[in-house]
């Protein structure tokens, strides 16, 4: 039994069919009143006006509005009425939704030193355990660290080059299992980008994980059944499902995080639990890899090995090189350190800052990037990009004495001292496997009865959002192309 929010009616719900006693009811009762009070007493009274938004209710405040299904096109339509800050305040809590690049990069780049840090999320962050990772760790020291390792080892085109093997050998696999069964396309993707793409290390699908389970620690990942694809599978469903901050409740009241898992209404408590044993088992499994390789003299260059090699590590320093390794994603709100006025408005310290980077699929490339859904409206802004949904490549080009468009890099990535710190590995994958895919293979839509079917964008929701399954016709462009992706991948 869990108390959760969840669903168009912005309600509460059970996740089983048990009912709250008159007990749990009161609990959230007095601590809603209680944090309604608190915020009220402490509350400064002349400061300036905060951005408009939806009304909300008496003590809860807008706790209706959050929304769970596609929450990017609600935050896009707040952006039309409300303008490009819209604020919402759930139990105490202020959120803000920033709708546009001008302002996310004024607030998030230009303000960083007050931008940079990360909300407190109890559920996700403390009782899942991701606190432990890079994304929801706090602005301060350990996190500067994790940057400084991440940076020596990919922080820069030049450092990546002794990956490029990795990254053409496993694109040349995804080809050949693409060509073997093109009606898999999304599987093999989703393979290739956990076996590729350190950037977007929780997108570990089954043939998405060998370029990072190589890069991180040097494995190589089996055809079937690999037992850490597995782990990272069940990690991504759990994380997708359960780490959406709002989801739960407790992420308003934290004190409900103290509950025992036995208690009525707590049965977060249970999720959190089984879902932080499966981040731990993540995190560790591919660690002991590296370690007992390195022991061997076996072990293949990779981004842990890197880290370990030539010294005496401490305890603590282990612990920070496997929360390094497994910590290699982004997406994450950011938190304001101090309070600020922008634009005439005033963020409170603590608030919560939503960037809306609304569907990077259009822009990119639609079959294969995974994305955090909490940030999408920017790259669909017709004020940015004409016709957004448009694949128009040339938008990028400067022709007619007309200025390229944004290049999204430069969104998609993220913010200030929270940008993505694979973002120059990710961008490296993405570019090989869309140029090694176009050179070889002829990409069409399917025709079902002599009627050519179009493929609708229709992205999925949940924290980790992907297109939904979707038909094409793809063929080797020639016999030489054939017999390129036939060729011996090992």
């Amino acid at each position: 039994m869990s108390l959760r929010f969840t669903g168009s009616t912005r309600a509460l719900h059970l996740s089983t069919m048990a009912t709250l006693t008159l007990v749990t009811l009161l609990y959230l009762c007095l601590a809603g009143v209680g944090v309604y009070l608190m915020k009220q007493v402490f509350a400064k009274k002349n400061h300036a006006p905060y951005p408009p938004g939806p009304r909300g209710l008496p003590l809860v405040g807008n706790i209706q509005d959050i929304p769970h299904v596609k929450p990017w096109l609600t935050f896009a339509e707040w952006g039309k009425k409300y303008g490009d800050i819209s604020h919402i305040n759930v139990l105490g809590l202020h959120i803000f939704v920033l709708n546009s690049v001008k302002t996310a990069g004024e607030m998030l780049d230009k303000k960083s030193s007050i931008y940079s840090d990360r909300p407190a999320v109890p559920m996700s962050g403390e009782l899942m355990g991701y606190g432990q990772t890079l994304p929801y760790l706090r602005y301060g020291e350990r996190f500067r660290l994790f940057r400084k390792n991440f940076h020596r080892i990919i922080g820069s085109r030049a450092a990546l080059v002794v990956y490029h093997p990795i990254e053409e050998m496993e694109t040349r696999r995804f080809l050949k299992r693409v060509l073997a069964k093109p009606d898999r396309l999304q599987a093999h993707i989703r393979q290739y980008v956990f076996r590729s793409t350190i950037g977007l290390i929780l997108n570990f699908y089954s043939t998405a994980g060998a370029i990072i389970l190589r890069i991180c620690y040097g494995y190589e990942v089996k055809e079937d059944n690999d037992p850490l694809v597995d782990i990272a599978e069940r990690a991504l469903d759990q994380f997708s499902r359960y780490g959406i901050t709002g989801d739960f409740i407790v992420d308003f009241l934290p004190s409900l995080a103290k509950l025992p898992e036995w208690f009525p209404g707590a049965g977060f408590k249970r999720l959190a639990r089984e879902c932080r044993e499966t981040l731990e088992e993540m995190a560790a499994a591919p660690y002991k890899f590296v370690k007992d390789q390195m022991a061997a003299g076996t072990a293949l260059k990779s981004f842990s090995s890197d880290l370990l090699k030539d010294r005496t590590v401490t305890a603590e320093e282990d612990h920070v090189v496997k929360w390094c390794a497994a910590s290699l994603f982004s997406g994450v709100d950011h938190c304001i350190t101090e309070d600020d006025i922008h634009d005439g408005y005033y963020i409170p310290k603590g608030s919560l800052i939503i960037p809306n980077m609304w569907s990077v699929l259009s822009l990119l490339c639609i079959w294969y990037i995974n994305t955090l859904n909490c940030d999408r409206f920017m790259l669909n802004d017709p004020q940015t990009y004409a016709n957004p949904s448009e694949f128009n490549p040339e938008r990028f080009l400067a022709k007619d004495g007309k200025e390229p468009e944004t290049d999204p890099r430069t969104v998609c990535f993220g913010f200030g001292r929270r940008l993505c710190p694979g973002l120059h590995l990710a961008d490296a994958s993405i570019w090989i496997s869309t140029a090694m895919s176009l050179a070889v293979f002829d990409v069409s839509k399917v025709v079902e009865n002599g009627v050519e079917i179009t493929p609708e964008i229709d992205p999925s929701s949940g924290l980790i959002s992907h297109p939904k399954p979707f038909k094409c016709s793809i063929e080797a462009r020639s016999d030489k192309a054939f017999a390129l992706i036939q060729q011996d991948t090992h």
